[in-house]
C-alpha cells in the first residue's frame, strides 16, 4: 500500500510539473522512482517513458483546445526527429550501467538547471 501512494504522489507532482513547465515529468519521475520506490535506474527511465506517453497525450488534448497555442509543424518535426533517436538512445541506455546513467543524468539536470537560473 505504501509503494502505491508513493507512486500516486510521485504522479501528481510529475504531472503538475510536467504540465507546467513542459519536463514531461521526467525529472521528477526517475530520481523518485530510484530514491523513494528502489526501482534501478533503468528500470526508472523505461518506466517513465512509459508514463509520459500518458501525460503528454492528456496535456496536449487539453492545450489543444486553444488555437495557435500547439506550433504543429514543430510537433511534426521534432517529433519525428525525437522518435528516431529515442530508438537508438533506448538502445544506448540499456548498454549503459545503471551507475553511469545516474551520473550522466545527474549532470545533465545540473548544467540545465543551473543555465536555467542564470538566464531564466
Amino acid at each position: 500500500m505504501k509503494f502505491i501512494i508513493c507512486a500516486i504522489l510521485i504522479g501528481i507532482v510529475a504531472g503538475l510539473l510536467g504540465a507546467l513547465c513542459g519536463v514531461g515529468g521526467g525529472i521528477v519521475m526517475v530520481p523518485a522512482f530510484v530514491l523513494a520506490l528502489g526501482l534501478e535506474h533503468k528500470q526508472a527511465v523505461a518506466t517513465s517513458m512509459a508514463i509520459i506517453i500518458v501525460i503528454a497525450i492528456v496535456a496536449t488534448a487539453n492545450n489543444a483546445r486553444i488555437d495557435g497555442l500547439i506550433n504543429w509543424k514543430l510537433v511534426l518535426a521534432v517529433g519525428l526527429a525525437s522518435a528516431v533517436a529515442a530508438w537508438f538512445g533506448s538502445d544506448l541506455m540499456r548498454s549503459l550501467s545503471n551507475h553511469t546513467l545516474t551520473r550522466i543524468f545527474g549532470c545533465v539536470l545540473v548544467v540545465f538547471g543551473v543555465r536555467m537560473f542564470w538566464k531564466g
